[in-house]
């Protein structure tokens, strides 16, 4: 699904004139602490989700603590499946609204800014990063697979997303409310919370081999493995931002296209579409030629003179700014509706916690 504008074909002769950036390229380090802070409010629900947990194992007796909502966010699947089912029947579902909530905030980032919730807020596109970096630190470098295996190898997130879109697209309104309202359903985030707490040998090396091969290959999870990556890239081909390079101010250093983490010939292109794009901007900042490359808003005309989509480019300040007023935006919007917390009875939430860890490890007090 790479449908990128090819630049002109035709050569120079003489080596162009750098005219060098004035200002300092910012958006990695606007970029790095948007990323960070997310982490921290994923390992701040995350150690508040886990108390949560031990309240209701312990029927009651230990510290008490509000169940996040937000932790919803680690089950895109229920939030898929309770998109369909507000699309289907016009209501918000009462089992786990927020994971919906939070799904559909970080579609509509992608189809505003691309794939920036991959690059920017992601925990595991942020993990996956430092660990290709460690990597290039430890063994010198980082290794790249030819295109015959990069290529193919990218087609199988797509085809984990369609796999995940045939299923859910074959159910029901009714099938969706049903499967919410099991007790696996309602508990589903602690089911997933107790896979790793309580991992087997299989899973851990499985893991380990993933760490291992995301400090070898750059992105390893997110250029082949993850659904939910291409699903928001599929949706990033309607963003009305994109990359573009100024060819007469392009000084053909192919800086960018080393830079790029997705391996896209960004130095021989006038415009990248391609979904694996992930807006990180990194390209933009290894730019040393003053106008060459902006993240920048599409003209409707193609023979829009360069300066004038030069003004149309996005700043870092204005991608974040951009990524927290959609994702606060809506969080606030469903607490102020009441469409965010799933309200259950506490007992009942004592009960189904108390099993849900009991039926994996019944020796489990």
């Amino acid at each position: 699904m790479n449908m990128e504008t090819i630049a002109p074909t035709h050569k120079q002769e003489d080596r162009k004139t750098l005219v060098r950036r004035i200002s300092r390229d910012s958006s990695q380090r606007v970029r790095l602490i948007v990323q960070w802070l997310f982490v921290a409010l994923n390992g701040w629900l995350g150690i508040q989700f886990l108390l949560w947990v031990r309240y209701c194992e312990r029927g009651g007796f230990a510290l008490s603590v509000p169940r996040p909502a937000g932790a919803e966010g680690w089950l895109p699947i229920a939030g898929f499946m309770n998109t369909k089912y507000l699309l289907l029947t016009g209501h918000v579902p009462e089992i786990h609204p927020a994971a919906m909530v939070l799904f559909i905030a970080f579609v509509l980032m992608s189809l505003l800014i691309k794939k920036a919730f991959c690059s920017w807020l992601c925990p595991v596109g942020t993990f996956s990063e430092q660990l290709w970096k460690l990597g290039r630190h430890v063994f010198g470098r980082n290794l790249y697979p030819p295109k015959w295996v990069d290529i193919p190898l990218r087609g199988l997130k797509y085809l984990l997303l369609g796999f995940f879109v045939f299923v859910i697209g074959a159910m029901s309104a009714e099938a969706i409310r049903d499967f919410m309202s099991t007790p696996y359903g309602l508990v589903a985030d602690v089911k997933m919370l107790n896979f790793f707490r309580d991992i087997g040998q299989t899973a851990a090396i499985v893991i380990g081999l993933l760490v291992l091969v995301s400090m070898l290959i750059q992105n390893f999870w997110c250029r082949y493995l993850c659904p939910y990556g291409a699903l928001f890239g599929i949706a990033s081909l309607l963003s009305p931002v994109k990359i573009r390079r100024d060819a007469e101010a392009c000084i053909d250093c192919g800086k960018c296209a080393r830079a790029c983490p997705s391996s896209l010939a960004v130095d021989q292109l006038v415009q990248i579409r391609s979904v694996e794009c992930t807006a990180c901007m990194a390209c933009v900042a290894s730019c040393p030629a003053e106008g060459a490359l902006q993240f920048s808003l599409v003209p409707r005309k193609a023979s829009i003179p360069a300066e004038r989509w030069r003004r149309r480019a996005l700043s870092p300040v204005a991608v974040a700014a951009v990524i927290v007023f959609l994702f606060l935006g809506v969080v606030v919007a469903a607490k102020a509706t009441g469409h965010w917390q799933t309200n259950l009875p506490k007992e009942m939430y004592i009960d189904l916690v108390s099993h849900a860890r009991e039926a994996s490890h019944p020796g489990l007090e």
